[in-house]
């Protein structure tokens, strides 16, 4: 979320076979305005008793905001503001506005709070590693110690501003230990962690905020950087975290990543629009999100004016490798890699979360999800993605958060679009990005826009999706069955477990062999007519065959079909696909041998 003024705030074979329903949810690509038709267009409005629309997702579990998180004597439904989420084993680490939650998922469709934790700071986003969970902080009224009362002086002591370092051994209990202090606070941060450095990790500090008072903080200035070549504008702060001693974590570097070619620091995007008829652009002066794919020594930063490309193979040295910027996006907000890191996936919160852009007269093309294809450190522009059902005055919707579902040989995204819901998008055709699912409520009030609701984030993690949703509390789904995704990719994709997950910290996905990831890759060769249909058939009668036999005789009848599978390849119009399939049989006869 930026820091805007609400406090709380398949390949293409297989495109060509969407239902005309799915086809024309490619409309943003196309430059077409959203449907009227769908479902989610006129749900019914309500704070409980909202109307629900879903497809290919199931909903296991809601639970609302527990009662007992927040002062009793200022509780009330619009002061409760869930942000952003991280998970580790069984816990879902759910952060607020007014501190932090922790729920366990162990039985998915039985969410239970384990701890509730009041430290007041906005927006308290969470990453967790191993017994250490980090907050980041911004607002003007954060104290030090954790305090309700805020703190009102221009300059005080007591003010917190930065990421906070909590000691989570005992979930019970958790203890904090330290809290660095940053100049423009922590809007969010990023996790890096370095294979060469293991005693220590290091936080990306993204800030967004108004500078402190160089009285308050030394060395904090406002100032362009041509009046002080030293302001704290243009640049992100790194915290080392020796994991033996948290309480000594400090800022170690600043890189001033905006720098142009001759070291002008304010060299990338200059405010303002692109032309007629363009959006109106903010200038780049900070990074709101910045994902790392450490598996591949990169990041990509999404910063008010532009999305950036950075070597992190030195985390605390990162180096801009590419720029680019794009005339239909306000604010460049968070990014996501592809599993194999040819396309980079940004968004743009249009209106800073709090206004509804998915209306029928909103551009398909602003507040939506731009595609570019990555190659050679180079960043190529290949087409939108825009929620593709009307929303109406009431909802606030635009692009936000979300991860990639590990359907194996496909690019598949949840994301978050506040009171637009959750949408499951298919971006494998970079240019022609489609939705094959979704999950909405109607709007909080029936009658204005409120402060901001709906969904923060949503995210995978182990199987299930876990949503963020900012006033109404926390859901649990799971994916369900459909033309467009069968139940051996969702089983494929829950054959992925993580042991941990953080927002902007992407991992690699790897699939083990198994029969049923081999079935996974021959329903997408079917639906986009990879093979033909009698092939298919004959594919998984010999795989069903070959499952009930053990040892030898099921290494020699894999090895047969691997073989003649690897020939389909050359007469098929989805080669690629063929051999990750004859790849997996061939990795299955391996191990039964």
């Amino acid at each position: 979320m930026t820091s805007a003024p609400w406090r709380f705030l398949l390949v293409a074979q297989a495109l060509l076979l969407l239902p005309a329903g799915l086809r024309a949810q490619t409309n943003a690509a196309a430059g077409q305005g959203p449907s009227t038709a769908d479902p989610r267009a006129s749900l019914k409005a309500g704070f409980d008793d909202a109307g629900e629309a879903i497809e290919g997702l199931r909903l296991l579990a809601h639970r609302p905001p527990p009662p007992s998180f927040f002062d009793s004597a200022t509780a009330g439904k619009n002061e409760f503001v869930n942000a952003d989420i991280a998970f580790q084993g069984n816990y879902i680490f759910l952060g607020n506005y007014y501190g932090f939650q922790v729920w366990d998922m162990a039985n998915p469709k039985e969410p239970t709070l384990r701890t509730s934790f009041v430290c007041p700071g906005g927006q308290n986003d969470p990453s967790v590693y191993r017994n250490l969970l980090f907050l980041s902080v911004e607002e003007t009224s954060a104290r030090v110690d954790c305090g309700r009362e805020g703190v009102t002086d221009s300059v005080s002591a007591d003010r917190f501003r930065g990421v906070r370092i909590f000691d989570i051994s005992d979930l019970d209990h958790p203890r904090q230990v330290a809290a660095i202090q940053t100049c423009r606070g922590s809007h969010t941060h990023t996790l890096v962690t370095d294979p060469k450095d293991p005693a220590n990790v290091y936080i990306y500090v993204s800030e967004t905020s108004i500078v402190r008072s160089g009285s308050e903080l030394a060395g904090c200035s406002g100032k362009g950087p041509d009046e002080d070549p030293n302001t704290s504008l243009f640049k992100i702060d790194i915290i080392q975290v020796p994991l033996a001693s948290p309480q000594d974590a400090r800022i170690v570097a600043s890189p001033r990543l905006f720098a142009d070619s001759s070291g002008n620091i304010a060299g990338l995007w200059k405010g303002g629009n692109h032309g007629e008829g363009t959006q109106t652009t903010t200038v780049t002066d900070m990074c709101h999100d910045i994902t790392v794919y450490q598996a591949v020594g990169l990041a990509a930063g999404a910063c008010s004016g532009n999305g950036i490309l950075l070597d992190i193979s030195d985390p605390v040295h990162p180096r801009r490798v590419a720029e680019v910027s794009d005339p239909n996006f306000s604010y460049w907000h968070s990014a996501t890699f592809n599993n194999d890191a040819t396309k980079v996936l940004f968004t743009d919160e249009w209106g800073g979360g709090a206004e509804p852009h998915c209306r029928a007269s909103d551009p398909p093309k602003w507040g939506a999800d731009a595609v570019f294809t990555l190659s050679h450190d180079t960043l190529s522009p290949a087409g939108y993605y825009k929620l593709p059902a009307v929303q109406s005055d009431l909802e606030n919707c635009v692009a936000h958060d979300g991860s990639l579902i590990p359907v194996p040989g496909r690019d598949i995204l949840v994301q978050a679009w506040y009171q637009g819901g959750i949408s499951v998008v298919d971006f494998t055709d970079a240019a022609h990005p489609a939705e094959i699912a979704y999950f909405d409520r109607g709007p909080l009030d029936p009658e204005k826009l409120g402060e901001g609701g709906g969904y923060w984030s949503a995210y995978w993690y182990n199987g299930y999706i876990v949503g963020s949703e900012i006033t109404r509390g926390l859901d649990l789904l799971e994916l369900a069955p459909t033309a467009q995704l069968s139940q051996n990719e969702i089983d494929a994709a829950r054959q992925v477990k993580l042991d941990a997950f953080n927002p902007q910290h992407q991992p690699r996905f790897e699939w083990p062999a198994s029969f049923v990831l081999a079935r996974a890759y021959l329903d997408q060769l079917e639906r986009g007519h990879g093979l033909a249909k009698n092939r298919v058939s004959s594919v998984a009668k010999t795989l069903k065959q070959a499952e009930t036999q053990r040892g030898t005789k099921q290494g020699g009848t894999l090895t047969r079909l691997a073989a003649d599978v690897e020939r389909d390849a050359g007469r098929s119009s989805d080669p690629a696909r063929v051999r990750l399939l004859a790849g997996v049989i061939s990795d299955l006869a391996g191990a039964a041998r």
